[in-house]
C-alpha cells in the first residue's frame, strides 16, 4: 500500500514534470491535507516565489455562478485586470463582481480570454500555482472558464493541482477542467500503522489497544473517519469489542445517512439487521424473518453519487452475501438506531444464526442485563472459539458473560474474568489481560483466585521477569496451605531465575514445584517445572540431565503427538538437538510443530516456535528462509503493540547470516535494549552474542575491538549464570579471534584455555571446531602460519560431516586467508573459492562478500607477482599499527586511532620489531620504506592498491590539527 509520504512524493514529481496533479477519493480521506503538504512554501531560499491562486468551494457554492473564480482572483492585484484590452477587461470584472453581470455568448467568451490573459501575465512575473480543492462543488460558469484556460496554458509555465471527491474505486468526473496530460492520483486509505499514529497523536499514547483496533477495522484508513470515532468513543467511554459497534458521532451520522434516514422503515430496519449481524447473507436475513431483504438492500436509483461517496449503503454480492461500502457505514446505521431496535435485531438474528459463537454473542447483546443463564452460554461460546483457534472471540465472550453473571455470583464473576484474562494472553491482548486481572485482585475474597489473577500478571510480563519477585511472593502468601497453588508460583519462580541467570535458584525451584505437583495430580504445572529444569540443565551444559528431564515430561504428557501440551517439550527437544549438532533433525520437528500449531495457538506458541525456527535456518545454512521467518515473526509480534527481545534476536540473527551487516548490528542493539528493559539475562546473553559477531563481521580492528567488548559482556554473563552449553562455548571462540584481530594473542590464548576447561569430552564437534579454527588463527597471528593452516583444516574437516554450512564457510574464509598471507596461494584460492560458492548457495550474504574480498586481495598479489621475498607477513592489525608507527605516531595515538589498548600497541609492535629484525622506531620506518621500494606494492592491510611513493604523507590528528605524519603507503584509514 502506497504511504503518504510515498504519494506526496509522486504529486511533487508530477507537479514538476506534468502541467497537473489531480488528487481524487472520497471523502475524509485526506485530499485537502495533502494538497495543504504540496502547497506549503519550501524552506529552501533562492527559488522564485511561487503565486498561488486557490479556491476551496463548498456543496452549497455549486448553484453560485462564478464563485470558485471569485476566489480565485480574491489575490490578483488590479493592475493585472487594468492592462486588459476594454472589453475582456469589462466581463472579468463583472464576473467577479465588479461590474454588471456578462449575460451574452460574447461576453461568456471575453470572460474566458480575460482569464486567459491574466494567468499569463502572472506567469511571466513568476511561476504560478492554480489549486482547486474540490472539483466537484466547482460551479458551472467557473469550471467551463476552467476547461477553456486549462487548454491553452501549456506553453505559459503554469501548473494545476486539484481534488475531486469520488466515490472508493471510482474515476474522477471532472478531468476537463485539468490541464492535457494531467496525471490523476487516486488517493489511498491510511495503512494500519499510520492510522494509529494519527490516533495517538490526536488523543495521546494511552488509547486502549481494543478501541484502537476497533478504529482501524471500521474507519478503514480514512483520517476523518479514524479521527471522529475516536474522539467519540473517548469521549463517551463506551466499550468496545464483544461484538459491540464503535459509537459513531452525531453530526457524522446526519451527513452519511441523510438518504437512508429517509428510507421506508421496512428498509431500515433490513439495514439494521445487516449491521447488527457477523457475516450479513440475504439467506440470514431472510431466516431472521425479513420477506424481501434484496428489494430493501436495492440501491436508491436517485441517490446522489457525489454526495453519498457511490450508490447505495450496502450490496448484495452474485453469492447472496451482504456488505456495507464502507465499515463506517455499517456502524453509523447501527448506531443511528434507538436501543430497542438494536436489542430486537440481536435477538431476531439468535433465533436465525446456527454457529455457536455468533449465537451466543446475539443473545448477550439481546440481553443487556444480568442473567446467568445468559451467562452460562457465554461461557460455553468462549470455550468453544478458544478451541477453535480464536482466542480473541473468547476472550470477548468470556468478558461479556463476566458482565452478565448476577451480582450474588461472585466466585463465578471471578472465573469468567480469569478465563476472560487467559483468553485475552493467548491473543497477544496483553493491556486487556492485564486490566482483567488487576479487577480480580481488587475484587476477589477468594486467595486462589488471586494467585491465579498473579499468575496471568506473570504471564503478561513475558521475558520482563526480572521485577516480579514481589508478585511472587505476595502469590506465595495468598497460596499458603494449598500446594498446588504454591507449585505454580514455584515453577513461575524457577521461570524467573531461568530468565535472569540465576541457575541455581531456578533449578531449586522447578524440582519443588515438580515434586508439590506430583502430590497433588497436577501433571500440568508437573511437565512445565520438568520443561524449566530441561531449560537449565542445558544451559549449565549438562545435556544428560536436561534429555532426562525432557523425556519424564514427555512421557507424562503422553508422547509428541499429545497436541498443545507437548508442543513446548517438542520445541525444547529441538534445540537440545540444535545444540548438539543435530541440525536435521531439529529442523524436522520444529517445521512440523510449526504446521500443526498454525491454526490454533496462542501468539506466545506461534513466536516462541518461530524463533526456534530462525535459530534452527541459521545454523543449517537456510539463510533466505531465515531472514523470511524472522519477518514472519515480527509482523505477528507487531500485531500486538509489542516489541519482544526474542523476535529482535531473532531478526538480528537472520540478518548475520543472511541480511546485511548494518541491518545486523542495528537489530542486535534493540534486541539488547529490550534485554536489558526487561532484565531477561537468558536473551540478554544471546543478542550480545549476535551483535558480536555482526561486529566481528566488519572485519577491521574497529569492528573487532567493538566485538572484543561485547563479546567479553557475554563471557562474563555466562559465568555469573555458570552456563556451559555449545552457544556460550562456540561464543568463546568468537571472542578469541576478535582479540586475534587487534593483536592480543595471549588474551586470545587465555579465553581458549578457558574454553577447553569447560568443554566436555563428547563435546559437539561445532564446538570444537569453533575453538579449533580460533586457535588456528592466533597460531598465524603469532606468525606460524603453516601451523594455523593445520589447524583450520582441522577444523574444515571437524564440520565436513555436519550438516552446518555456515560454520563450514567462516572456518574456509579463515583458511584462505591464512593460506594466503603464507603464499600457498593455490590452496587459499581452493579454500576461498568453495567458501565464495557455498555462500552464495545458501544466501549467506555477510560470508560471501568476505569471501570475494579475499579472493580479491589474492588476485591482486597475483596480478603484482607477489612472491614470500615481499618482506615479512603482518595481521591486518599489525600492518595496521607498523604503519602509524613508522609515519611518527606515538603509541598512545595509535591506541586511540584503533580503538585499542596501549597494551595491544605495545604487543603487536614487539612483533613487528622480531618480524621486521629491528629494534627501534626508526629503523621500523627504514625497514618498511624499503620493503616497499623493493615490492612496489601496499603491505597486505591496505586493500592491495598500487603503493604512492613513501613520501607521500597525510597528518594523523584526533583534533584536526597538526599531527604526527605517515606514509601514505602505510596509511591504514583509507
Amino acid at each position: 500500500m502506497t504511504t503518504r509520504g510515498e504519494l506526496l512524493d509522486t504529486a511533487r514529481a508530477g507537479l514538476t514534470a506534468r502541467p497537473g496533479v489531480l488528487l481524487h477519493g472520497p471523502a475524509g480521506i485526506g485530499k485537502s491535507t495533502l494538497v495543504a503538504a504540496l502547497t506549503r512554501p519550501p524552506a529552501a531560499h533562492g527559488r522564485p516565489a511561487v503565486t498561488v491562486l486557490s479556491c476551496a468551494p463548498a456543496r452549497e457554492d455549486a448553484p453560485l455562478p462564478f464563485v470558485g473564480l471569485v476566489d480565485l482572483f480574491a489575490r490578483v492585484p488590479e493592475s493585472c485586470l487594468e492592462s486588459l484590452a476594454p472589453v475582456p477587461r469589462t466581463a472579468l470584472r463583472a464576473a467577479l463582481l465588479r461590474g454588471p453581470e456578462p449575460a451574452d455568448d460574447l461576453s461568456r467568451l471575453a470572460v474566458r480570454v480575460a482569464v486567459l490573459e491574466v494567468l499569463r501575465t502572472l506567469a511571466a512575473a513568476g511561476p504560478v500555482l492554480l489549486v482547486v480543492d474540490g472539483l466537484q462543488w466547482l460551479d458551472g460558469p467557473t469550471a467551463e472558464v476552467l476547461a477553456f484556460v486549462v487548454r491553452r496554458v501549456e506553453d505559459i509555465g503554469l501548473r494545476f493541482l486539484a481534488t475531486e471527491r469520488v466515490a472508493e474505486g471510482e474515476r474522477p468526473e471532472r478531468l476537463r477542467c485539468c490541464p492535457p496530460d494531467t496525471v490523476a492520483l487516486p488517493v489511498p486509505p491510511l495503512a494500519d500503522g499510520e492510522v494509529a499514529h494519527l490516533v495517538r497523536t490526536g488523543f495521546g499514547p494511552g488509547v486502549p489497544p481494543a478501541l484502537l483496533r476497533a478504529v482501524q477495522d471500521t474507519a478503514a484508513g480514512n483520517p476523518w473517519y479514524a479521527a471522529e470515532l475516536a474522539r467519540e468513543a473517548l469521549r463517551e467511554g463506551a466499550p468496545v469489542g464483544s461484538g459491540l459497534a464503535l459509537p459513531v458521532p452525531r453530526e457524522l451520522r446526519a451527513l452519511l445517512l441523510d438518504r437512508v434516514r429517509a428510507l421506508p422503515e421496512r428498509a431500515r430496519r433490513t439495514l439494521l439487521v445487516a449491521s447488527a449481524a457477523a457475516r450479513p447473507s440475504l439467506t440470514l436475513l431472510r431466516a431472521a424473518g425479513l420477506n424481501d431483504p434484496a428489494a430493501d438492500l436495492a440501491p436508491d436509483p436517485a441517490a446522489d453519487a457525489v454526495e453519498s461517496d457511490g450508490p447505495g449503503v450496502a450490496a448484495v454480492d452474485a453469492d447472496g452475501s451482504v456488505r456495507f461500502r464502507h465499515p463506517v457505514l455499517r456502524a453509523a446505521v447501527y448506531a443511528d438506531a434507538p436501543e430497542h431496535s438494536r436489542r430486537e435485531a440481536h435477538a431476531l438474528l439468535a433465533r436465525a444464526v446456527t454457529e455457536p459463537v455468533e449465537q451466543a454473542r446475539h443473545l448477550a447483546l439481546a440481553h443487556p442485563h444480568e442473567d446467568e443463564g445468559v451467562a452460562r452460554t457465554l461461557m460455553s461460546a468462549a470455550g468453544h472459539a478458544r478451541r477453535n483457534g480464536e482466542p480473541d472471540a473468547a476472550f470477548e465472550l468470556a468478558g461479556l458473560a463476566a458482565r452478565r453473571t448476577p451480582g450474588d455470583h461472585p466466585a463465578d464473576r471471578g472465573e469468567r474474568l480469569l478465563a476472560a484474562a487467559e483468553y485475552a494472553c493467548d491473543a497477544g491482548r496483553l493491556e486487556e489481560a492485564g486490566e482483567v486481572a488487576g479487577t480480580v485482585l481488587a475484587t476477589s475474597g477468594s486467595p486462589r483466585q488471586r494467585v491465579r489473577a498473579r499468575l496471568i500478571l506473570l504471564r503478561n510480563a513475558g521475558q520482563a521477569l526480572e521485577g516480579t519477585h514481589d508478585l511472587i511472593e505476595e502469590g506465595l502468601r495468598d497460596a499458603g496451605g494449598d500446594p498446588e497453588a504454591q507449585a505454580w508460583l514455584h515453577h513461575w519462580a524457577a521461570l524467573r531465575g531461568l530468565l535472569c541467570g540465576e541457575l541455581e535458584d531456578a533449578a531449586r525451584f522447578a524440582r519443588r514445584a515438580a515434586r508439590q505437583a506430583a502430590g497433588t495430580g497436577d501433571t500440568d504445572t508437573r511437565i512445565g517445572a520438568l520443561a524449566t529444569l530441561a531449560r537449565v540443565r542445558s544451559l549449565a551444559g549438562e545435556p544428560a540431565a536436561a534429555d532426562a528431564a525432557l523425556e519424564e515430561a514427555l512421557a507424562l504428557v503422553g508422547g509428541t503427538g499429545a497436541g498443545p501440551e507437548s508442543w513446548g517439550l517438542i520445541r525444547m527437544r529441538a534445540i537440545l538437538a540444535l545444540d548438539s549438532d543435530r541440525v536435521t533433525e531439529a529442523r524436522d520437528q520444529v517445521t512440523e510443530l510449526l504446521a500443526e500449531i498454525g491454526e490454533f495457538a496462542g501468539v506466545e506458541e506461534v513466536m516462541a516456535t518461530l524463533v526456534a525456527l530462525t535459530r534452527i535456518q541459521v545454523r543449517s545454512g537456510h539463510c533466505r528462509e531465515a531472514l523470511r521467518t524472522a519477518a514472519r515473526c515480527s509482523r505477528a509480534l507487531a500485531e500486538t503493540g509489542v516489541q519482544a527481545a526474542p523476535t529482535l534476536y531473532a531478526a538480528a540473527l537472520a540478518a548475520t547470516a543472511g541480511g546485511t551487516v548494518e541491518e545486523a548490528r542495528r537489530l542486535a542493539r534493540q534486541a539488547v535494549r529490550a534485554s536489558e528493559a526487561d532484565g531477561d539475562r537468558l536473551f540478554l546473553l544471546r543478542a550480545l552474542a549476535v551483535l558480536g559477531q555482526a561486529q566481528l563481521l566488519v572485519g577491521d580492528p574497529h569492528g573487532a575491538a567493538a566485538a572484543v567488548e561485547t563479546l567479553r559482556r557475554v563471557k562474563e554473563l555466562g559465568e555469573a549464570m555458570s552456563a556451559a552449553d555449545p552457544p556460550l562455548l562456540r561464543w568463546y571462540g568468537d571472542l578469541a579471534e576478535a582479540l586475534v584481530v587487534l593483536g592480543e594473542s595471549d588474551a586470545a590464548g587465555t579465553v581458549l584455555a578457558e574454553a577447553r576447561a569447560r568443554v566436555p569430552g563428547d563435546a559437539p564437534g561445532s564446538v570444537r571446531a569453533a575453538l579449533e579454527r580460533a586457535e588456528g588463527l592466533r597460531e598465524a597471528g603469532l606468525g606460524r602460519a603453516k601451523e594455523g593452516a593445520v589447524r583450520l583444516r582441522a577444523a574444515v574437516d571437524l564440520l565436513r560431516p555436519l550438516p552446518l554450512p555456515v560454520e563450514l564457510v567462516r572456518t574456509l574464509i579463515a583458511l584462505g586467508a591464512v593460506e594466503r598471507r603464507g603464499r600457498r596461494r593455490n590452496a587459499a584460492r581452493t579454500a576461498l573459492g568453495e567458501a565464495l560458492e557455498t555462500a552464495t548457495r545458501i544466501g549467506a550474504a555477510p560470508l560471501a562478500a568476505r569471501a570475494r574480498d579475499e579472493l580479491a586481495r589474492l588476485e591482486a598479489g597475483d596480478r603484482r607477482g607477489e612472491t614470500g621475498a615481499d618482506g615479512p607477513e603482518l595481521t591486518p592489525t599489525e600492518a595496521r599499527i607498523a604503519g602509524l608507527v613508522g609515519g611518527g605516531a606515538t603509541n598512545r595515538e595509535v591506541a586511540a586511532e584503533l580503538f585499542i589498548s596501549v597494551k595491544t600497541v605495545e604487543g603487536a609492535l614487539s612483533r613487528v620489531y622480531r618480524k621486521f629484525g629491528v629494534r627501534s622506531r626508526t629503523a621500523l620506518a627504514h625497514a618498511m620504506a624499503a620493503a616497499v621500494i623493493a615490492s612496489g606494492a601496499a603491505v597486505d592491510a591496505v586493500d592491495d592498491d598500487q603503493v604512492r611513493p613513501p613520501e607521500q604523507t597525510m597528518t594523523l590528528s584526533q583534533s584536526g590539527g597538526p599531527g604526527p605524519r605517515i606514509p601514505r603507503a602505510f596509511d591504514t584509514r583509507r
